[in-house]
């Protein structure tokens, strides 16, 4: 099968950060693609391609056009001239949403075909860099061409083999040396998020500098978010450990986190574990739950909190789990009908689910 030459420094094995480390603005092809529906992914990703080919907006061999604040018109007329100032130059089309599954529109007809007829008969000395994010909208004329005559990057969501692996070796390469288990720690703090485990090696070494990092220095450094502390209160209350679960909230409260907004994290919590026990208990494999989840709730269901969810979820009764959510809906219709104050409610909340 014959290749497009202009595609050869694409490699698909790749991750996209990758294939963007690996660019020059010599290879650069004439059109290339980003998109991504991982926004902080996508987000790490624009800065670091705009970066590699070394734009600068005080250099007249580069043009930026926002679409969404520039008619489509007066980048075309920058995009179809010859370079003035040098033989070769770079036009950055951001914002280009009419290619992604996003419902906004900023080209019309009359635009999108006058795009097509350019990406038909590109200008040899120009290189476009489109930046859309989003999910590409693969029904669309314009995608299917763009496919054809583009090189695609694409911020989708990071495997977790291939997650492990890079960021095993970028923490190596800062000369902070984690072992394999220790790794485990930093992805789980990480969420198994592409863009988090990235802003998260930055603040080891900002602490850390280099050398051996332990479990307990990747707990201590990096910060707790608020999943973080839902995971262990939920973890205390099903293990019955009350002093535990009061303390957390006590914490949680005096960190300014509102009753009824840790009721509404901790139910959705709970409800998670009873529909992964379903799912379980009906035969569904991982990516079975992540598909019929996501299509229940309308939303893209991230699969790492599938993921935890199964394991932490092992070994819960369905009637325990039950009991628990019929307990936070009560509490919750309790404190916003003002039958008493919310801090007891919650504390009685509490007391309820540890004595089932």
């Amino acid at each position: 099968m014959k290749r497009n030459k202009a595609l050869l420094w694409y490699n698909e094995s790749m991750l996209p950060i990758t294939t963007i480390d690996n660019l020059t603005v010599a290879q650069l092809p004439p059109v290339t693609v980003l998109s991504g529906e991982d926004s902080g992914q996508y987000t790490i990703l624009k800065e670091k391609l705009l970066a590699q080919v070394g734009y600068n907006p005080g250099d007249l061999t580069y043009s930026y056009f926002d679409l969404s604040q520039v008619a489509y018109a007066e980048a075309a007329l920058d995009l179809e001239s010859l370079p003035f100032f040098s033989d070769q130059k770079i036009v950055i089309f951001d914002q280009f949403l009419d290619l992604t599954t996003v419902k906004k529109s900023y080209l019309d007809e009359k635009d999108l075909k006058a795009f097509e007829e350019y990406l038909s008969n590109p200008v040899e000395s120009t290189r476009l860099i489109i930046c859309a994010p989003g999910k590409l909208d693969g029904k669309r004329r314009l995608v299917k061409l763009l496919k054809k005559k583009a090189s695609l990057i694409e911020a989708t969501p990071v495997k977790e083999a291939d997650l492990r692996t890079y960021m095993a070796n970028l923490l190596q390469a800062s000369e902070l040396e984690v072992s394999a288990a220790d790794l485990e720690v930093f992805l789980e703090k990480s969420q198994f998020d592409f863009a988090t485990a990235l802003q998260n090696k930055e603040l080891l070494i900002q602490v850390k500098g280099r050398g051996p990092v332990d479990a307990k220095d990747i707990r201590d450094i990096l910060p707790r978010s608020l999943q973080d502390d839902i995971f262990l209160l939920s973890r205390y209350l099903l293990q019955k450990e009350i002093d535990q679960a009061r303390q957390l909230t006590q914490d949680l409260v005096m960190q300014g986190q509102d009753e009824v907004k840790l009721l509404a994290v901790l139910l959705g919590q709970f409800r998670m574990y009873y529909q992964v026990g379903l799912l379980v208990k009906a035969g569904k494999s991982e990516s079975q739950m992540i598909s019929l989840l996501s299509d229940a709730l309308g939303r893209k269901v991230n699969p790492y909190q599938v993921k935890f969810a199964i394991r932490d979820s092992r070994g819960l009764s369905l009637k325990q789990l039950r009991h628990c959510m019929l307990t936070l809906i009560e509490t919750d219709y309790g404190i916003k009908t003002g039958q008493y104050e919310k801090a007891y409610l919650f504390d009685v909340a509490l007391l309820k689910m540890v004595c089932e």
